[in-house]
């Protein structure tokens, strides 16, 4: 059996190609058709058990919550960010106007399928110029981007509108299988091996586009190894995810709903940002391949916490000799998980400063109560490296400028918040990389970063693929 197209992940860069397929007039046919390969379950079929027994079980093979169509994106806080400042390196690869209106046309496109029509972020106030005076004071840079929420729950309707759709207009999507390796012969690139729970199968393809998220960040990293696909060491952000309560964060979330700052704390002033902001949300776990247990954070629509989240992370970029970043921030991640008996950990920003592990009973006394209730109190320093703590300390003080009790003894930190992009495939405007008839995209790719951009990408490559057509 082959195929005109394979996308192998379903997450937003796999869908939006072949939806952008679609749009741009291809016909599907006996001759011409596309198949799109998802380890995971279809999207209503995806549910976590921790809301019945309140703990996260680490569900086999895959975890319901990062895994599935629309990848971690039905299941996160569901943020389009509508600028290109925002989401990756792709702006440095086609251009920022391209991009630019790359975002405004996918951002209709969300609105089509039941995206909410309120843009957060968009006035320029007094409030805000406050914010952005206080940043600046403290060496800190406010990043303008509208937002659009579509909320936990709502982004699970939407992309499943969205997989009806394709599956309506003849695209083949086969669930729980998984791709085992690449076709490649002549460094030409003829298809995939594929592997359910019948067996493995080769299918073969004209064009294969790789868009299989971070989840599949460490499985590319081999590919690209093992078949001399071109790449370079990409980024991994290492930190922690914050909590407090509404009331100290309440002129930001206002004012812009999610902050975006960046510093370049002292003393090695490497980037430090926050990221994901979540008023009124809830610390989530997920689970990633070898048992690993990493942070989140989530917001609903109509479902509120007392408490605001966000990643603070810390970028690592490394250089000659060491080329495995993911596998140095997998190392963080696991050690912490130990400490952690296999749980997420806490520790309050006071015992941090003090030198002090934090204890169970004193979360139970604090005005501010974990979200995340199977998170172990217990001492993050012990896991996380020397210089990304200190950053992340650095920052916290700097945001404490323009947060004013951000930096509250109480505060909590959550470990690990681990992002794993993958080694950066080099690729042309046209994505194509040195392998012909290959491609990959989105956070797999290394040039994109969160739902949008890996959208954006997905629309790119659907246009690029019709007009070989």
């Amino acid at each position: 059996m082959s195929y005109d197209v394979i996308i192998i992940g379903a997450g937003p860069a796999g869908i939006f190609t072949a939806l952008e397929l679609l749009r741009q007039g291809y016909a599907i046919d006996d001759d011409h058709r596309i198949l799109l390969v998802e380890k995971g379950k279809a999207v209503e079929k995806r549910h976590c058990p921790k809301a019945e027994v309140g703990q996260c079980v680490s569900c086999k093979p895959n975890c319901a919550i990062t895994t599935g169509f629309s990848g971690a994106g039905a299941f996160s806080d569901g943020k389009l960010s509508l600028s290109c400042e925002v989401g990756g390196e792709l702006p440095n690869l086609i251009g920022e106007e391209l991009a630019q209106e790359l975002i405004d046309y996918t951002d209709t496109i969300y609105l089509e399928f039941g995206a909410a029509k309120e843009v957060e972020g968009i006035t320029e106030n007094e409030e805000i110029k406050e914010i952005r005076h206080n940043a600046i004071k403290a060496g800190l840079r406010l990043v303008d981007c509208p937002i659009r929420h579509l909320g936990t729950e709502k982004a699970q309707q939407l992309y499943y509108a969205i997989q009806q759709h394709l599956l309506d207009n003849g695209v083949e999507i086969r669930f729980n299988t998984e791709c085992e390796n690449l076709l490649i012969e002549d460094g030409v690139c003829k298809g995939v091996t594929l592997r359910d729970k019948d067996g493995c199968t080769d299918v073969a393809g004209n064009e294969i586009v790789i868009a299989t998220g971070r989840r599949g960040a460490d499985w590319l990293e081999h590919i690209c190894a093992e078949h001399h696909i071109a790449h370079a060491p990409g980024t991994v952000d290492i930190g922690v995810r914050v909590e407090c309560r509404n009331e100290v964060m309440e002129k930001v979330n206002r004012a812009l709903y999610e902050s975006k700052l960046i510093g370049y704390p002292k003393p090695w002033k490497n980037k430090v940002r926050t990221f994901c902001q979540n008023p009124g949300g809830f610390v989530a776990q997920e689970n990633y391949d070898n048992d690993l247990a990493v942070v989140n954070g989530h917001s609903y629509k109509d479902k509120k916490s007392d408490n605001t989240n966000l990643a603070i992370l810390v970028s690592h970029n490394f250089t000659e000799p060491f080329n495995q970043p993911i596998a140095y921030a997998q190392k963080v991640g696991e050690l912490t998980n130990m400490l952690g008996a296999g749980h997420i950990m806490v520790q309050r920003y006071g015992d941090i400063l003090d030198g002090k592990r934090t204890w169970q009973k004193e979360l139970s006394r604090s005005n501010l109560r974990p979200t995340l209730k199977d998170a172990v109190a217990g001492d993050i320093t012990a896991a996380m490296p020397y210089r990304a703590m200190t950053n992340i300390i650095e920052f916290i003080k700097m945001l404490d400028m323009v947060v004013p009790g951000f930096a509250s003894p109480e505060t909590l930190l959550y470990s690990p918040e681990l992002k794993f992009y993958s080694n950066k495939v080099k690729m042309d405007e046209n994505l194509d990389t040195n392998i012909r008839g290959l491609h990959c995209l989105g956070d797999s790719s290394g040039w994109t970063r969160g739902l949008m951009m890996a959208s954006v990408m997905g629309v790119l490559m659907g246009r690029k693929l019709t007009e070989k057509k």
